[in-house]
């Protein structure tokens, strides 16, 4: 062989060896091959902050095997992932290898396809010391604030906990929204609505707009006497059309997806973890065998902030769009979008696109398992959605005064459905369901059908969902989206936060995570305060942009660190913390106490807080809806190995039935057992009873 080219992942192999050919052998380096040591703190803080890298104990063998397949070869090429921790990697093997630091050996591909292997091949360089640096910035402070404050925490409240530069910020965000749902106390107020008619026997609802011009949000009405006053002062006017605005406006579809955008909307489409999202997609970034197409890649690069597209896969959307959909649902404009601008310069890569448009989702559907084709189903109509017309809708805001009040009435139909036909983005808001009004004309008599008014009360801030936590870090510049996925994860399985049992999707902090938040607030307020942790990512994104160096940023931080970890240990300095135990109406039926919720090396479970002289303990049960279709016994939640969700008989082993669909109290009118809730792309009740089949769909 000639050439040896070095990738991370093993996965891509198989797929760039096809494409460079016999002259070139290609292997994996596994990840990264040398760390900081897992003993010691590794960096030498009087010789500039100078990283004590070693060799990771378990790539012994590889690195052997890697030195000696680049002593047989004429060239060695590093071509490790095209981000901060690939130009990482790409140094350490640089080292190991003893290859020269300024040898044009370093080569990213935006996607493993031919054109995109060749197109990198063609596009050699030098590593880029500046984007080195950045990771190794980052790599230094996360081993400051993980080592040095996780000891603390261990002395202070108990073993095993961590802290970290972003999953300790991201906890308190948790932490102070659970502590504004506790102290909020809600507001009463009162709406009122009136149901209207037009001569053509037509109705429509219109509300409250203003008093006296004074708008609605600023004279809330606080209880019933006032809505009642405001009533009798309606009684027995004519509600006339004081304006009425008709109009059209044009709906563009949102940008092809970057890395936080794809985690979000993974989330609240397909209930992915961000964690699943970025493994699945790394599976499609680096090759699947797709049926006659051969070991592929089919989406560019998943680590990007960049809404960039290149000119070529624009051109192949409007190919395809044109033959499948129509000359009408071509856009032909240059579309821009709008997005939180920052120092970043990880817009070298594209937005998140399939790398070949001809591959729709259903031609490779028998190629990829169900989370690959899940995900890239969303990210193919993501993509080919943005380059489609805009969505035209007729609008209609009518306003109706009567006396001194007006109300309000807005509508909208949608006249071409543009890139609706396709693809609509979801949000984690509730959203109005607009209405088509009847045709309304400024001289037309209205007559009253009813007047409506209902008692309401302000709600709480809800919980973070795991796709709104990623849209506040990003919007608040915590981290980079290609760490929010193993930052959920950590402070999950660190027991700082949990998943609510009714929900999978909503996030809340535990008795722990309080009690952690609390005390890094009141020693190391720095560590979790929100606009001190954008401020470093900023700095990062300026030492990856060569206009700052990384030791100095170190230096800059690590002076009133050292001063906070030294008072913190002075003020704490034989004190503990002991973390609240979360009581539960359990009663201990040796000993008549309310039980406590415990956590062990398997999970929660009830105690007795009796305990040594009551040791009474038990699993938590989680009851549904529903019964068992084989049994009639109960049905309960479990979690699998791996976090997900799914519902099982409460005999366990003894029946056996179990399912992933969420039980309901509605019935099989085939056979009476219980209906599951299946939900997707195609939500339906379905029933689960062996040899029944019903089934019947269901509005999201």
């Amino acid at each position: 062989m000639s050439t040896l080219v070095i990738v991370e992942s093993p996965a891509k192999v198989k797929t760039i060896k096809k494409y460079l050919g016999k002259d070139y052998e290609v292997m994996a380096s596994m990840g990264h091959v040398r760390d900081l040591p897992q003993s010691s703190l590794g960096i030498d803080v009087n010789r500039n902050y100078r990283p004590q890298y070693i060799q990771i104990m378990s790539k012994g063998k590889l690195i052997k095997d890697l030195k000696a397949a680049a002593d047989k070869c004429d060239k060695v090429i590093l071509a490790t992932d095209p981000d901060r921790e690939g130009e990482a990697i790409a140094w350490h093997l640089a080292t190991l290898l003893k290859l020269p630091m300024d040898a044009e050996d370093r080569v990213t591909f935006g996607e493993i396809t031919k054109k995109g292997i060749e197109e990198g091949m063609k596009n050699l360089r030098t590593i880029n010391m500046d984007l080195f640096d950045a990771q190794q910035a980052r790599r230094v402070l996360d081993r400051f604030v993980g080592y040095e404050i996780s000891p603390f925490l261990w002395r202070k409240i108990r073993r095993g906990l961590s802290a970290g530069r972003v999953q300790s910020v991201t906890v308190r965000l948790l932490v102070d929204r659970e502590r504004e749902i506790e102290a909020f106390v809600p507001k009463e107020f009162w709406t009122v609505e009136a149901d209207l008619k037009t001569p053509e026997n037509e109705v429509f609802s219109a509300k409250l707009r203003t008093k006296n011009g004074i708008k609605a949000e600023d004279f809330t009405i606080e209880n019933k006497e006032q809505c009642e006053q405001i009533l009798s002062e309606i009684e027995g006017k004519p509600f006339e059309i004081a304006d009425l605005k008709k109009g059209t406006r044009k709906r563009q579809p949102e940008p092809p997806f970057i890395t936080s955008t794809l985690q979000q909307e993974a989330s609240r489409k397909l209930g992915f973890t961000s964690r699943r999202t970025m493994s699945t997609a790394q599976t499609l970034y680096e090759g699947v065998d797709v049926a006659g197409y051969g070991q592929t890649g089919l989406i560019t690069y998943m680590r990007t902030d960049s809404l960039r597209i290149s000119d070529e896969a624009i051109e192949s959307a409007k190919a395809y769009l044109l033959s499948h959909y129509g000359s009408q649902y071509v856009y032909n404009g240059k579309r821009t979008y709008k997005r939180k601008q920052n120092e970043s310069v990880q817009d070298a890569h594209e937005a998140i696109r399939p790398t070949n448009i001809e591959l729709s989702p259903e031609k490779v559907r028998s190629s990829l398992n169900d989370d690959q084709y899940k995900l890239y189903k969303l990210i193919w109509e993501r993509f080919l959605a943005s380059r489609m017309a805009d969505q035209i809708q007729k609008t209609v805001t009518v306003d109706i005064s009567a006396g001194e009040y007006s109300f309000r009435s807005s509508g909208y139909s949608v006249t071409f459905d543009g890139f609706a036909r396709l693809y609509e983005a979801s949000t984690d808001e509730k959203k109005d369901q607009p209405t088509e009004l009847p045709n309304i004309e400024k001289d037309m008599e209205l007559s009253l059908v009813e007047l409506k008014h209902a008692q309401k009360f302000t709600q709480p801030p809800m919980r973070y969902t795991e796709a709104s936590l990623i849209r506040t870090l990003e919007e608040n510049g915590i981290g980079r989206p290609s760490t929010y996925a193993p930052t959920i994860s950590t402070i999950i399985d660190r027991g700082y936060v949990e998943r609510d049992a009714k929900s999978s999707r909503t996030l809340k902090p535990t008795q722990l995570g309080m009690v952690v938040t609390d005390l890094m607030i009141d020693e190391f307020p720095e560590i979790v305060d929100a606009k001190f942790s954008a401020e470093m990512e900023k700095n990062l994104d300026l030492v990856e942009a060569g206009k700052v160096v990384w030791t100095d940023m170190i230096d800059d931080f690590y002076g009133d660190f050292k001063e906070n970890l030294k008072r913190a240990e002075q003020e704490m300095d034989g004190k503990r913390i002991e973390v609240p135990a979360e009581e539960t109406d359990v009663i201990c039926e040796k000993c008549g106490r309310k039980m406590v919720i415990k956590s062990g090396k398997f999970g929660k479970f009830l105690a007795c807080p009796g305990f040594p002289e009551c040791k009474n303990t038990k699993r938590i049960v989680v009851e549904t809806k529903g019964t068992c279709p084989k049994c009639g016994a109960k049905m309960v939640q479990k979690k699998s190995q791996k976090g997900r969700v799914y519902y099982a008989c409460e005999k366990g082993k003894a029946c056996g039935f179990m399912s992933w669909y969420e039980p309901t109290d509605k019935k099989c009118p085939t056979c009476g057992s219980t209906l599951f809730r299946r939900k997707g792309k195609s939500p339906a009740l379905i029933c689960e009873k062996e040899g029944c089949g019903y089934s019947e769909a269901i509005t999201k």
